[in-house]
Protein backbone atom coordinates (compact mmCIF):
# COMPACT_ATOMS: atom_id res chain seq x y z
CA UNK A 1 0.00 0.00 0.00
CA UNK A 2 0.99 3.71 -1.29
CA UNK A 3 1.48 5.90 1.65
CA UNK A 4 -0.79 8.60 2.09
CA UNK A 5 -0.13 11.60 4.26
CA UNK A 6 -1.74 15.27 5.38
CA UNK A 7 -0.22 18.29 5.65
CA UNK A 8 -1.75 21.61 6.95
CA UNK A 9 -0.71 24.18 4.77
CA UNK A 10 -2.31 27.08 6.62
CA UNK A 11 0.20 28.75 9.05
CA UNK A 12 -1.55 28.63 12.73
CA UNK A 13 -3.97 26.42 13.92
CA UNK A 14 -6.71 28.67 13.87
CA UNK A 15 -9.18 29.66 11.19
CA UNK A 16 -7.88 31.49 8.34
CA UNK A 17 -6.37 30.23 5.25
CA UNK A 18 -7.64 26.87 5.05
CA UNK A 19 -5.40 24.59 3.05
CA UNK A 20 -4.79 21.32 3.49
CA UNK A 21 -2.31 18.71 1.13
CA UNK A 22 -3.09 15.14 0.69
CA UNK A 23 -0.18 13.01 -1.13
CA UNK A 24 -1.29 9.68 -2.17
CA UNK A 25 2.10 8.16 -3.39
CA UNK A 26 3.10 10.47 -5.59
CA UNK A 27 0.12 12.49 -6.19
CA UNK A 28 -1.17 15.58 -4.16
CA UNK A 29 -4.92 16.82 -3.46
CA UNK A 30 -4.82 20.12 -2.55
CA UNK A 31 -8.19 21.05 0.00
CA UNK A 32 -9.50 24.75 -0.09
CA UNK A 33 -7.25 27.41 -0.90
CA UNK A 34 -8.52 30.27 1.54
CA UNK A 35 -7.21 33.84 2.51
CA UNK A 36 -6.83 35.09 6.15
CA UNK A 37 -9.52 37.29 6.44
CA UNK A 38 -7.22 39.54 9.30
CA UNK A 39 -3.79 38.88 7.71
CA UNK A 40 -2.06 40.83 4.36
CA UNK A 41 0.34 39.88 1.85
CA UNK A 42 2.19 36.41 2.59
CA UNK A 43 0.30 36.45 5.93
CA UNK A 44 -2.80 36.00 4.65
CA UNK A 45 -1.69 33.11 2.28
CA UNK A 46 -1.53 29.36 3.07
CA UNK A 47 2.21 28.30 2.64
CA UNK A 48 2.22 26.82 -0.43
CA UNK A 49 5.97 27.37 -0.65
CA UNK A 50 5.87 23.59 0.95
CA UNK A 51 5.17 22.07 -2.38
CA UNK A 52 7.31 22.28 -5.31
CA UNK A 53 5.46 24.34 -8.24
CA UNK A 54 3.72 22.16 -10.72
CA UNK A 55 3.49 18.95 -8.36
CA UNK A 56 -0.47 19.06 -7.44
CA UNK A 57 -2.56 16.83 -9.27
CA UNK A 58 -6.18 18.07 -8.43
CA UNK A 59 -7.74 20.41 -6.29
CA UNK A 60 -10.90 20.36 -4.17
CA UNK A 61 -12.55 23.49 -2.93
CA UNK A 62 -15.63 23.14 -1.07
CA UNK A 63 -17.51 26.12 -0.93
CA UNK A 64 -16.96 30.03 -2.43
CA UNK A 65 -16.07 31.66 0.97
CA UNK A 66 -12.76 33.76 1.15
CA UNK A 67 -10.99 31.73 3.82
CA UNK A 68 -11.87 28.63 1.25
CA UNK A 69 -11.18 30.30 -2.02
CA UNK A 70 -9.61 33.13 -1.82
CA UNK A 71 -5.90 31.75 -2.36
CA UNK A 72 -6.80 30.03 -5.20
CA UNK A 73 -5.42 32.36 -8.24
CA UNK A 74 -2.36 31.92 -6.26
CA UNK A 75 -2.15 28.20 -5.95
CA UNK A 76 -3.25 27.64 -9.56
CA UNK A 77 -0.21 30.08 -10.58
CA UNK A 78 1.83 27.36 -9.19
CA UNK A 79 -0.01 24.55 -10.44
CA UNK A 80 -1.55 25.71 -13.91
CA UNK A 81 -2.52 22.63 -15.20
CA UNK A 82 -4.38 20.99 -12.03
CA UNK A 83 -7.75 20.29 -12.64
CA UNK A 84 -9.95 22.28 -9.40
CA UNK A 85 -12.78 20.42 -8.61
CA UNK A 86 -16.20 22.31 -7.36
CA UNK A 87 -19.98 22.09 -7.65
CA UNK A 88 -21.80 24.29 -9.89
CA UNK A 89 -22.79 26.98 -7.71
CA UNK A 90 -19.35 27.42 -6.14
CA UNK A 91 -18.15 27.64 -9.31
CA UNK A 92 -20.61 30.94 -10.12
CA UNK A 93 -20.26 32.37 -6.41
CA UNK A 94 -16.39 31.99 -6.47
CA UNK A 95 -16.04 33.60 -9.53
CA UNK A 96 -17.86 36.82 -8.67
CA UNK A 97 -15.87 36.29 -4.98
CA UNK A 98 -12.56 36.50 -6.14
CA UNK A 99 -13.61 39.22 -8.91
CA UNK A 100 -14.71 41.68 -5.63
CA UNK A 101 -11.62 40.26 -3.48
CA UNK A 102 -9.55 42.03 -6.64
CA UNK A 103 -11.38 45.11 -6.43
CA UNK A 104 -10.61 45.18 -2.11
CA UNK A 105 -6.95 44.46 -3.04
CA UNK A 106 -6.79 47.33 -5.49
CA UNK A 107 -8.25 49.90 -3.19
CA UNK A 108 -5.74 48.24 -0.29
CA UNK A 109 -3.09 49.20 -2.88
CA UNK A 110 -4.38 52.78 -3.22
CA UNK A 111 -4.13 53.08 0.70
CA UNK A 112 -0.61 51.90 0.43
CA UNK A 113 -0.27 48.22 0.98
CA UNK A 114 2.42 47.00 -0.78
CA UNK A 115 2.38 43.90 -3.28
CA UNK A 116 -1.44 44.28 -3.93
CA UNK A 117 -3.36 43.01 -5.21
CA UNK A 118 -2.02 39.57 -5.19
CA UNK A 119 -3.92 38.80 -8.49
CA UNK A 120 -5.81 40.21 -11.22
CA UNK A 121 -8.87 40.47 -12.91
CA UNK A 122 -7.91 38.35 -15.68
CA UNK A 123 -5.76 36.10 -13.78
CA UNK A 124 -9.04 35.13 -11.70
CA UNK A 125 -10.46 34.77 -15.28
CA UNK A 126 -7.80 32.14 -16.69
CA UNK A 127 -8.19 30.33 -13.94
CA UNK A 128 -11.66 29.87 -14.07
CA UNK A 129 -10.87 27.56 -17.08
CA UNK A 130 -9.47 25.13 -14.89
CA UNK A 131 -12.74 24.46 -12.92
CA UNK A 132 -14.30 21.39 -12.67
CA UNK A 133 -17.65 21.05 -12.30
CA UNK A 134 -18.46 18.29 -10.28
CA UNK A 135 -22.03 17.31 -9.33
CA UNK A 136 -22.88 15.83 -5.77
CA UNK A 137 -22.86 11.79 -5.26
CA UNK A 138 -20.98 11.52 -8.37
CA UNK A 139 -17.19 9.92 -8.43
CA UNK A 140 -14.48 11.39 -10.66
CA UNK A 141 -10.89 10.71 -10.76
CA UNK A 142 -8.93 13.25 -9.82
CA UNK A 143 -7.76 13.69 -13.59
CA UNK A 144 -10.98 14.95 -14.27
CA UNK A 145 -12.90 11.88 -15.61
CA UNK A 146 -16.55 10.43 -14.11
CA UNK A 147 -16.31 7.13 -12.88
CA UNK A 148 -18.73 4.66 -13.68
CA UNK A 149 -20.74 2.56 -11.00
CA UNK A 150 -18.10 0.08 -9.97
CA UNK A 151 -15.13 1.73 -11.67
CA UNK A 152 -12.07 1.85 -9.60
CA UNK A 153 -9.42 4.63 -9.70
CA UNK A 154 -6.03 5.41 -7.75
CA UNK A 155 -7.70 8.18 -6.00
CA UNK A 156 -11.70 9.39 -6.82
CA UNK A 157 -13.53 11.90 -5.00
CA UNK A 158 -16.98 12.71 -4.68
CA UNK A 159 -19.10 15.53 -3.41
CA UNK A 160 -22.16 15.56 -0.21
CA UNK A 161 -24.29 18.05 0.39
CA UNK A 162 -22.64 20.07 3.36
CA UNK A 163 -25.17 22.36 4.12
CA UNK A 164 -23.25 25.72 4.83
CA UNK A 165 -23.74 27.45 2.28
CA UNK A 166 -25.63 27.34 -1.55
CA UNK A 167 -22.96 25.10 -3.09
CA UNK A 168 -21.01 23.47 0.10
CA UNK A 169 -19.82 19.91 -0.15
CA UNK A 170 -17.66 17.58 1.87
CA UNK A 171 -15.52 15.41 -0.02
CA UNK A 172 -15.34 11.67 0.45
CA UNK A 173 -12.03 10.64 -1.01
CA UNK A 174 -11.23 6.82 -1.35
CA UNK A 175 -7.61 5.59 -1.89
CA UNK A 176 -6.26 2.37 -1.89
CA UNK A 177 -8.84 0.98 0.18
CA UNK A 178 -9.03 3.79 2.43
CA UNK A 179 -11.78 6.66 3.04
CA UNK A 180 -11.12 10.10 3.87
CA UNK A 181 -13.81 12.49 3.95
CA UNK A 182 -12.97 16.14 4.56
CA UNK A 183 -16.33 17.67 5.72
CA UNK A 184 -15.24 21.36 4.55
CA UNK A 185 -17.94 24.13 6.87
CA UNK A 186 -21.01 21.67 7.30
CA UNK A 187 -24.21 22.39 8.77
CA UNK A 188 -26.35 19.43 9.91
CA UNK A 189 -29.55 21.21 10.66
CA UNK A 190 -32.03 23.29 8.30
CA UNK A 191 -31.64 26.75 7.91
CA UNK A 192 -33.84 29.19 6.08
CA UNK A 193 -32.70 28.59 2.29
CA UNK A 194 -30.06 25.65 3.29
CA UNK A 195 -31.14 22.17 3.51
CA UNK A 196 -29.13 20.25 6.51
CA UNK A 197 -25.82 18.71 5.38
CA UNK A 198 -26.54 14.97 3.16
CA UNK A 199 -23.29 13.20 4.17
CA UNK A 200 -22.01 9.34 4.44
CA UNK A 201 -22.51 7.52 7.13
CA UNK A 202 -20.55 4.26 6.64
CA UNK A 203 -17.74 4.04 9.00
CA UNK A 204 -14.72 6.13 7.77
CA UNK A 205 -10.61 5.26 7.72
CA UNK A 206 -9.80 9.06 8.04
CA UNK A 207 -12.48 12.43 8.90
CA UNK A 208 -10.79 15.66 8.66
CA UNK A 209 -13.46 17.62 10.50
CA UNK A 210 -14.18 21.41 11.06
CA UNK A 211 -14.72 22.36 14.89
CA UNK A 212 -15.80 26.31 14.46
CA UNK A 213 -18.39 26.20 17.34
CA UNK A 214 -16.74 23.44 19.55
CA UNK A 215 -15.54 26.36 22.11
CA UNK A 216 -19.43 26.79 23.02
CA UNK A 217 -22.48 24.52 23.82
CA UNK A 218 -25.93 25.31 22.21
CA UNK A 219 -27.79 26.82 24.94
CA UNK A 220 -30.65 23.76 26.78
CA UNK A 221 -33.54 24.33 24.51
CA UNK A 222 -32.59 26.46 22.30
CA UNK A 223 -34.51 26.25 18.84
CA UNK A 224 -33.93 28.24 15.56
CA UNK A 225 -38.20 28.75 15.70
CA UNK A 226 -37.82 30.50 19.00
CA UNK A 227 -34.94 32.53 17.82
CA UNK A 228 -36.24 34.12 14.67
CA UNK A 229 -39.44 35.01 16.69
CA UNK A 230 -36.69 36.78 18.82
CA UNK A 231 -35.04 38.12 16.41
CA UNK A 232 -38.78 39.36 14.48
CA UNK A 233 -39.49 40.91 17.96
CA UNK A 234 -36.90 43.03 18.16
CA UNK A 235 -37.32 44.41 15.24
CA UNK A 236 -40.93 45.93 16.02
CA UNK A 237 -39.78 46.69 19.55
CA UNK A 238 -36.99 48.82 17.83
CA UNK A 239 -39.19 50.41 15.40
CA UNK A 240 -41.62 51.10 17.91
CA UNK A 241 -39.05 53.21 19.62
CA UNK A 242 -38.33 55.24 16.66
CA UNK A 243 -35.21 53.62 15.12
CA UNK A 244 -33.92 51.20 12.58
CA UNK A 245 -31.94 48.19 12.39
CA UNK A 246 -27.91 47.86 11.19
CA UNK A 247 -27.62 44.18 10.35
CA UNK A 248 -23.97 43.28 9.86
CA UNK A 249 -23.79 40.22 7.59
CA UNK A 250 -21.85 38.33 5.21
CA UNK A 251 -22.55 39.09 2.00
CA UNK A 252 -22.30 35.12 0.99
CA UNK A 253 -25.02 32.80 2.74
CA UNK A 254 -25.57 35.39 5.71
CA UNK A 255 -27.24 37.78 3.45
CA UNK A 256 -29.46 35.16 1.57
CA UNK A 257 -30.40 33.45 4.87
CA UNK A 258 -32.05 36.56 6.08
CA UNK A 259 -33.34 37.78 3.40
CA UNK A 260 -35.35 34.75 3.15
CA UNK A 261 -36.48 35.19 6.95
CA UNK A 262 -37.46 38.52 6.11
CA UNK A 263 -39.67 36.96 3.27
CA UNK A 264 -41.48 34.47 6.16
CA UNK A 265 -41.55 37.00 8.41
CA UNK A 266 -44.05 39.32 6.60
CA UNK A 267 -45.91 36.58 5.07
CA UNK A 268 -47.01 35.27 8.90
CA UNK A 269 -47.34 39.12 9.61
CA UNK A 270 -43.91 39.37 11.89
CA UNK A 271 -42.57 42.16 9.73
CA UNK A 272 -44.71 44.75 7.85
CA UNK A 273 -45.23 44.00 4.30
CA UNK A 274 -43.47 47.47 3.22
CA UNK A 275 -40.67 47.66 5.85
CA UNK A 276 -37.49 48.91 3.32
CA UNK A 277 -34.76 46.38 3.47
CA UNK A 278 -31.28 47.37 2.30
CA UNK A 279 -28.83 45.53 1.10
CA UNK A 280 -25.34 46.10 -0.05
CA UNK A 281 -24.19 45.58 -4.09
CA UNK A 282 -22.49 42.22 -3.73
CA UNK A 283 -24.70 40.63 -1.86
CA UNK A 284 -27.09 41.61 -4.26
CA UNK A 285 -24.99 39.87 -6.94
CA UNK A 286 -24.55 36.93 -4.99
CA UNK A 287 -28.65 36.82 -4.28
CA UNK A 288 -29.07 36.71 -8.07
CA UNK A 289 -26.93 33.50 -8.14
CA UNK A 290 -28.89 31.98 -5.56
CA UNK A 291 -32.18 33.10 -7.87
CA UNK A 292 -31.04 31.48 -10.97
CA UNK A 293 -30.22 28.18 -9.47
CA UNK A 294 -33.13 28.35 -7.43
CA UNK A 295 -34.17 25.09 -9.04
CA UNK A 296 -30.80 23.27 -9.60
CA UNK A 297 -29.60 23.07 -6.20
CA UNK A 298 -31.02 21.51 -2.96
CA UNK A 299 -32.61 23.99 -0.90
CA UNK A 300 -35.65 25.07 1.56
CA UNK A 301 -38.18 27.01 -0.71
CA UNK A 302 -37.00 26.48 -3.90
CA UNK A 303 -39.39 28.86 -5.49
CA UNK A 304 -38.56 32.21 -3.87
CA UNK A 305 -36.77 34.58 -5.79
CA UNK A 306 -34.81 36.61 -3.25
CA UNK A 307 -34.79 39.78 -5.17
CA UNK A 308 -38.06 39.51 -6.68
CA UNK A 309 -40.02 38.48 -3.91
CA UNK A 310 -37.98 40.40 -1.11
CA UNK A 311 -37.41 43.44 -3.22
CA UNK A 312 -34.44 44.84 -1.22
CA UNK A 313 -33.13 48.39 -2.20
CA UNK A 314 -29.45 47.86 -3.30
CA UNK A 315 -26.87 50.06 -1.61
CA UNK A 316 -23.46 50.75 -3.60
CA UNK A 317 -21.36 53.68 -5.46
CA UNK A 318 -22.18 56.66 -4.64
CA UNK A 319 -25.37 55.81 -2.31
CA UNK A 320 -23.19 54.47 -0.19
CA UNK A 321 -21.41 57.49 0.68
CA UNK A 322 -25.02 59.22 1.41
CA UNK A 323 -26.43 56.19 3.35
CA UNK A 324 -28.81 57.11 6.25
CA UNK A 325 -29.70 55.03 8.87
CA UNK A 326 -33.39 55.67 8.99
CA UNK A 327 -36.65 55.06 11.33
CA UNK A 328 -38.49 51.44 10.22
CA UNK A 329 -35.86 50.16 8.18
CA UNK A 330 -33.52 47.19 7.81
CA UNK A 331 -30.36 47.70 6.86
CA UNK A 332 -28.41 43.97 6.37
CA UNK A 333 -25.16 45.39 5.06
CA UNK A 334 -21.83 43.85 4.71
CA UNK A 335 -19.47 43.15 6.10
CA UNK A 336 -20.71 40.64 8.66
CA UNK A 337 -17.37 41.30 10.87
CA UNK A 338 -17.87 45.25 10.23
CA UNK A 339 -14.24 45.48 8.88
CA UNK A 340 -12.64 48.70 7.94
CA UNK A 341 -14.01 50.54 4.73
CA UNK A 342 -16.76 48.28 4.53
CA UNK A 343 -20.87 49.72 4.64
CA UNK A 344 -21.85 47.78 7.67
CA UNK A 345 -18.66 49.40 9.33
CA UNK A 346 -19.39 52.93 7.63
CA UNK A 347 -23.27 53.03 8.76
CA UNK A 348 -22.32 51.92 12.41
CA UNK A 349 -20.89 55.22 13.49
CA UNK A 350 -24.78 57.25 12.63
CA UNK A 351 -25.64 53.70 15.11
CA UNK A 352 -23.66 53.53 17.48
CA UNK A 353 -24.73 56.35 19.76
CA UNK A 354 -28.48 56.71 19.07
CA UNK A 355 -30.38 54.83 21.72
CA UNK A 356 -33.46 54.44 19.26
CA UNK A 357 -31.67 52.44 17.20
CA UNK A 358 -29.91 48.91 17.24
CA UNK A 359 -27.05 47.00 16.00
CA UNK A 360 -28.20 43.28 15.69
CA UNK A 361 -25.42 40.44 14.97
CA UNK A 362 -26.84 37.11 14.15
CA UNK A 363 -23.33 34.87 13.39
CA UNK A 364 -19.86 34.31 13.92
CA UNK A 365 -17.53 37.65 14.51
CA UNK A 366 -13.87 37.90 14.99
CA UNK A 367 -13.24 38.27 18.26
CA UNK A 368 -10.52 40.96 17.82
CA UNK A 369 -12.94 42.29 14.32
CA UNK A 370 -14.68 45.66 15.11
CA UNK A 371 -17.98 43.77 15.37
CA UNK A 372 -16.29 41.27 17.60
CA UNK A 373 -15.05 44.26 20.24
CA UNK A 374 -18.59 45.57 19.42
CA UNK A 375 -20.01 42.22 20.62
CA UNK A 376 -18.02 42.17 24.27
CA UNK A 377 -18.60 45.85 24.78
CA UNK A 378 -21.03 46.97 27.64
CA UNK A 379 -23.70 49.96 27.27
CA UNK A 380 -21.84 53.22 28.29
CA UNK A 381 -18.49 51.67 26.90
CA UNK A 382 -16.21 53.73 24.32
CA UNK A 383 -15.66 52.44 21.13
CA UNK A 384 -14.25 52.52 17.55
CA UNK A 385 -14.53 50.97 14.56
CA UNK A 386 -12.14 52.72 12.62
CA UNK A 387 -9.16 54.96 12.92
CA UNK A 388 -11.16 57.52 9.95
CA UNK A 389 -14.06 57.83 12.72
CA UNK A 390 -13.67 59.11 16.17
CA UNK A 391 -14.22 56.95 19.33
CA UNK A 392 -18.06 57.14 20.29
CA UNK A 393 -19.98 55.90 23.32
CA UNK A 394 -21.64 52.82 23.21
CA UNK A 395 -25.60 53.89 23.60
CA UNK A 396 -27.85 51.98 21.01
CA UNK A 397 -29.16 48.26 21.99
CA UNK A 398 -26.88 46.07 20.86
CA UNK A 399 -28.39 42.14 20.42
CA UNK A 400 -26.88 38.84 19.61
CA UNK A 401 -28.94 35.95 17.84
CA UNK A 402 -27.45 32.54 16.92
CA UNK A 403 -28.21 31.35 12.96
CA UNK A 404 -24.81 30.37 12.54
CA UNK A 405 -24.01 28.32 9.49
CA UNK A 406 -21.87 26.27 11.02
CA UNK A 407 -22.84 22.64 13.01
CA UNK A 408 -23.05 22.58 16.61
CA UNK A 409 -20.61 21.13 18.40
CA UNK A 410 -23.34 18.45 19.35
CA UNK A 411 -24.22 17.74 15.98
CA UNK A 412 -20.11 17.37 14.78
CA UNK A 413 -19.34 15.06 17.84
CA UNK A 414 -22.56 12.69 16.95
CA UNK A 415 -21.38 12.86 13.56
CA UNK A 416 -17.81 11.28 14.76
CA UNK A 417 -19.26 9.09 16.62
CA UNK A 418 -21.91 7.82 13.66
CA UNK A 419 -18.77 6.66 11.68
CA UNK A 420 -16.16 5.76 13.79
CA UNK A 421 -12.76 6.52 12.11
CA UNK A 422 -9.84 5.47 12.86
CA UNK A 423 -8.26 8.87 12.54
CA UNK A 424 -9.94 12.37 13.09
CA UNK A 425 -7.69 15.45 12.27
CA UNK A 426 -9.32 18.43 13.64
CA UNK A 427 -8.84 21.68 11.85
CA UNK A 428 -10.88 25.46 11.15
CA UNK A 429 -11.34 26.13 14.89
CA UNK A 430 -9.77 28.05 17.63
CA UNK A 431 -7.49 26.16 20.10
CA UNK A 432 -10.76 26.30 23.01
CA UNK A 433 -12.53 24.52 20.07
CA UNK A 434 -10.31 21.81 19.34
CA UNK A 435 -9.33 21.38 22.60
CA UNK A 436 -12.82 20.47 23.44
CA UNK A 437 -13.06 18.15 20.27
CA UNK A 438 -9.86 16.13 21.34
CA UNK A 439 -11.04 15.32 24.84
CA UNK A 440 -14.41 14.63 24.39
CA UNK A 441 -13.57 12.37 21.00
CA UNK A 442 -10.75 10.74 22.76
CA UNK A 443 -14.04 10.02 25.49
CA UNK A 444 -16.38 8.77 23.02
CA UNK A 445 -14.27 6.78 20.99
CA UNK A 446 -10.61 5.95 22.75
CA UNK A 447 -9.94 3.25 19.57
CA UNK A 448 -9.41 6.30 17.52
CA UNK A 449 -6.57 8.52 17.42
CA UNK A 450 -7.62 12.32 17.50
CA UNK A 451 -4.85 14.85 15.79
CA UNK A 452 -4.53 18.54 15.53
CA UNK A 453 -2.17 18.68 12.37
CA UNK A 454 0.42 21.60 13.33
CA UNK A 455 1.09 23.52 10.36
CA UNK A 456 3.79 22.12 7.95
CA UNK A 457 4.00 18.78 9.58
CA UNK A 458 3.42 16.11 7.03
CA UNK A 459 0.87 13.31 9.12
CA UNK A 460 1.07 9.88 8.17
CA UNK A 461 -2.20 8.63 7.32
Amino acid sequence: MRPITFTNLARALEIGANSYCLQVGDKKIVLDAGLHPREEGPQAQPNYGLMEDGSVNAVVLSHAHQDHVGALPLLQRRHPHSPVFMTEATKALSEVMLHNSVNVMLKRRDQGVAGYPLFTHREVDVATRRWTVAPVRQRFDISGDRLAPGEEAEVSLEFFDAGHILGSAGTLLRAHGKTIFYTGDVNFEDQTVMKGADFPEEPLDVLIMETTRGDRATPEGFTRAAEELRLAEAFQEVFAKGGGVLLPLFALGKTQEMLAMFYQFRYRGLLDRDCPIYIGGLGAKLSEIHDRLALHTPRQLPGLRLLDDVAPFVVGGQDAQALTIRPGRIYALSSGMMTEKTLSNSAAKQVLSDPSHALIFVGYADPDSPAGKIRSAQAGDVVQVSPEFAPQELRCRVEKFNFSGHASRESLRAYANKVRPKKILLVHGDSSAMGWFKEVLQGDLPETEILLPPPGEPIAL
